[in-house]
């Protein structure tokens, strides 16, 4: 199934190489601490890139399980090209994610592929399709806290080690909220297909407003603590300390001045 796909549709674009070049150099600055007193603006562009790019990603395991599972006019869209600007419109998937990143510090799913799914067979695949996006932030997450849970902080530059904490945090919270079984999020396509086709068709016109509902939740205090508390607990796990994070989002907002380190 997959020969039906040009080399053209799976060429990475430049859009994604660029995102990974000032991911990587906004990276090293960080670590170098080249920028003096301006550390908290390379963080700010590490963890807006990096947050694009598992983004991207994330779109990208949902269109290659996709294709995988029948659906060949996947590459013909631009969704094997990790070009974030195919994964609907810009101000959805990339701008209004990064505004509730720094309004909350919570990693909003912001893009989306359109699959056609009349060209898959099996309960299974399409549970699989739907579950991709969300598997590959845990596994973002379980990278970028690799250091940590491995015990290899040791040497690793203050700046760097809250900014990994922080774009861990970003994984964790986006894992979870796609997880959550709400029509129009990743975790009620899990689902979907082991529902009745009645219960389907009755659900089916909140699916605009079910990512809506759930952040609507989230400005609730008791529904935001324990949704945190979650959060951290999972971080805690993986060895990343609630300071981590807070300085992490506290260098991230560069334009506050930046924080006293430990």
């Amino acid at each position: 199934m997959t020969t039906a796909v040009r080399r053209a549709d799976r060429r990475v674009s430049p859009v994604f190489l660029a995102l990974v070049a000032v991911m990587a150099a906004s990276g090293w600055y960080v670590w170098t601490d080249q920028l003096a007193t301006n550390t908290g603006v390379a963080v700010f562009l590490f963890v807006v890139s990096g947050w694009i790019v598992s983004l991207c990603l994330h779109e990208y395991a949902h269109a290659r399980t996709a294709l995988h599972s029948g659906d060949i006019s996947i590459g013909a869209k631009g969704y094997l090209t990790l070009n974030p600007l195919k994964y609907t419109h810009a101000l959805l998937s990339i701008v209004l994610p990064v505004i509730f990143v720094i309004m909350g510090g919570i990693g909003l799913p912001g893009g989306a592929v359109f699959i056609e799914r009349g060209r898959i067979r099996g309960r299974w695949r399409h549970s699989l399709i739907s579950a991709a996006g969300p598997l590959t932030n845990i596994l973002f997450a379980a990278v970028v806290t690799a250091p940590f849970w491995l015990g290899a902080m040791d040497g690793v530059p203050q700046p760097f080690r809250y900014a990994l904490a922080f774009l861990a945090l970003l994984q964790v919270t986006a894992a979870i909220l796609n997880f959550v079984p709400v029509p129009g999020l990743d975790g009620y396509g899990v689902i979907e297909p082991w529902l009745s086709h009645k219960l389907r068709r009755q659900v089916e016109p909140f699916a605009p407003f079910g990512l809506l509902a759930v952040f609507g939740l989230l400005w609730a205090p008791g529904v935001n603590q324990a949704f945190f508390e979650v959060v951290d607990a999972i971080l805690r796990v993986l060895g990343v300390s609630q300071i981590d994070t807070y300085l992490g989002q506290e260098f991230f907002r560069f334009w506050q001045g930046e924080p006293q380190t430990f």
